[in-house]
Parts: C-alpha cells; structure tokens; sequence
C-alpha cells in the first residue's frame, strides 16, 4: 500500500509547522493503574522542543474518565452514565494539573479547552473554537483538549477522541495528526494471532483495504484500529498527513516529526488547501445569499481574497454567524460560498459598507471580513 507519495509524507512530517497529538487512555494512565506522570513528563518534553523549533502543537488528550476511576478507588469501569460522568469531572482536574505542571518546567503556559463534536458541527461555535484556538497557538500556549464528557454521553460511550482529533486538525488545518496509541501501527492482520502480521507503513488514508483490515478479527477494532483509519479519512479532507504509532516508543514524537518510519503513515490524496475548499463547498447546506458587486466577483475569482462588506450590495435569507452563505454575481450565479462572520440582520447594516464602519454602525466588531478566506470557496 506504499507510493512515492508516502516517502514524500514522511519527509513532510520534518517541515510541518501545526501538528495534532491525540494521547489515548492507555497510554495516559498505564493501561488504567492512574494517570503515568514520568511518561507524560516524556510526551511534554518532546512537545518543548517542537515548540523552540517554531512548531505549534496542539494536545488531544483522553483519560479523563480512567484517571477519575483511579481517584475514586473503581475497579471496573461502570455503565451508567452518570457515573462516568463524574468520573470525567474528578478526573479531568488531575489531568489538567499533570499537563500544566510539566509544561511549566519549560516556562511554557497550557489552556484546557472541553469541546462536544457539537461545537464543531454547529457553525456558530466552530467559528468561536477556531478563534480561540488560533489565538492560543499565536501566543505560544499549548491548548490541552478534551471532549466535554461530563455533559454528553455518545462520546463517553464510544470514546471517539480519534475523530476529535481528526476534527481538530481540520479546523486548525493542521499539517499532521499524530495518533499515539498502545500499538505499534495498523497491521495486515491481527498479530496477537497471526506471527506473519505485517505493519503497514505507510498507505491512503482513503484505501478501502485499511478499512477492511482495521475491522477484522475484533481484536484491532477492539484496538480502536477503526476510529483511527476513521480520523485519517477525515484528516485527510484538509490535507493532514495522519500517523497511527506506539506512544510508548522512546522520544516517539521527536522521531516522528524528524520523518522517522515510524507506525503507520495514512496520506491525503489533495493538498490542503483544495481538500479544505472540497470540504468547504461539499459538507455545509446553505443558508443565504450575499449579492456582490462586480468588483469584488473579481476579486474573489482573481485573487482568492476574502470577502468585505463594501463589495456586497443586498442579502438574502435568514442566517446566522457561522452558517454557510453562497456569493452570487449580478445575474444570480453562484461565485463562491463561505462562512459567514455575521447574521443576516447584521450583513444588511454591513452591505456596501467599508470595514472601517462596522463598529460605528454595530456598535462591536466580530471580524473585519464578512468571510474570510480561509472560509471561503470559490466555485
């Protein structure tokens, strides 16, 4: 299942300059006997040196709920969801406080950011968590993020950080998501029963045969071998490479970003930047419709900029910031569609309007842009 292009991945992981590390509970919490502070310690330092290369990091750590069965004296995980709710509540404490206490051995700050995939789905609160999440990066913080387990219940039941992970990285446009896990990669087959498995080390992230591979047997997909090939596919719609490796492996992160074969390498099929349009133009119902001016259809087509208030001349429809939104010109043809930084009400105060007037007419400024471009497709 190896190309050209997967030689050409793993020497991409040495110039990525945004990475996702997604940290599993076995890992965490030394297959379940409390959260491994010397291993933690490990991934941290490994994260500081990423961090003095130029390299921002960003943490998608599980073990909440392991960690809180650990201070509560639990043997056996329970099945009722409450009580695995306040299992993540007692846990999550301790897990922020490990991560923040390692990181401020390097002077370097942390912030704890719980999310629901709801908050991703939900355009409104994507915009916000995109937001927030750049501002972190730019000011060198290492966001540690968890999925809200305390107030949902699916996530809690299927434990599904791989695809948070996933999520992550294409909202952050990521250039790699790092899956550490207690194996060593995706194998061919299941090699606690089969001596001749093979790891596969390298592949597309969208090749039926990984798969099929990761839900065979049981045993991987017990493994979360399915949730992993999952995130790669959707990793992949932004262009991140995806790495499925063993965490417990010495100075894994650091390897692995110096381009080491290291696990298993899932690869995209499109650049980044037109697998994030495709995801753009693709994934989202629309809510309404911004009539631009021939200006500024020139300049959405010519020079892929993002759209201002001045170039749009009415709107239509009832929508929301963050919902989608289509551009279209004088005869009605669709020019491009994007995510919209301001309500339907807001943009008819904003049409035609220079940026330099939205506090003045709002009273507040959400964003200079109407769209932005990271959030805009031309089509």
């Amino acid at each position: 299942m190896a190309s050209n292009e997967s030689v050409l991945g793993r020497a991409a992981l040495s110039r990525a300059r945004r990475v996702v590390v997604k940290l599993g509970s076995a890992l965490l919490t030394n297959d379940g006997r409390g959260l491994d502070d010397a291993a933690i310690g490990g991934w941290v330092d490994q994260v500081a040196a990423l961090h003095q290369r130029g390299v921002e990091v960003v943490l998608v750590s599980s073990g909440a709920v392991a960690a809180g069965m650990v201070r509560l004296g639990w043997q056996a995980r329970p099945s009722a969801v409450h009580e695995l709710q306040a299992a993540a509540a007692v846990g999550q404490n301790g897990l922020t406080q490990c991560y923040e206490q390692h990181f401020a051995r390097h002077d370097m700050l942390t912030a704890q950011i719980l999310l629901t995939h709801d908050d991703l789905s939900n355009r409104k609160r994507y915009l916000n968590a995109l937001s927030a999440l750049r501002t972190l990066v730019g000011m060198r913080v290492v966001p540690v993020i968890n999925e809200n387990d305390t107030v949902v219940t699916d996530e809690i039941r299927f434990g599904d950080n791989d695809t948070l992970g996933a999520l992550v990285a294409n909202l952050l446009e990521a250039d790699a998501l790092l899956l550490l896990t207690d194996q060593d990669g995706l194998f061919d087959a299941d090699p606690r029963h089969n001596p001749n498995a093979q790891l596969i080390s390298e592949g597309r992230a969208d090749d039926p045969r990984l798969a099929a591979v990761a839900g065979s047997g049981g045993a991987l997909g017990r493994g979360g071998m399915t949730t992993k090939v999952r995130a790669a596919q959707l990793a992949a719609r932004s262009g991140a490479l995806t790495v499925i490796a063993n965490g417990r492996q010495p100075d894994v992160i650091t390897r692995l970003m110096a381009g080491e074969p290291l696990g298993s390498l899932l690869y995209p099929d499109q650049a980044p930047i037109a697998a994030r349009k495709r995801w753009l133009a693709g994934q989202l119902q629309v809510r309404g419709t911004l009539q631009l001016d021939p200006g500024a259809v020139k300049v959405l087509r010519d020079k892929g900029s993002s759209l201002l208030a001045v170039g749009v001349r009415s709107v239509q429809g009832s929508f929301k910031r963050g919902d989608m939104v289509a551009c279209v010109d004088e005869k009605g043809m669709t020019v491009a569609k994007g995510l919209v930084n301001y309500g339907a009400d807001e943009a008819r105060l904003l049409a035609g309007q220079p940026s330099h007037q939205i506090e003045a007419i709002l009273g507040y400024v959400e964003a200079h842009e109407l769209i932005h471009r990271d959030n805009l497709v031309v089509v």
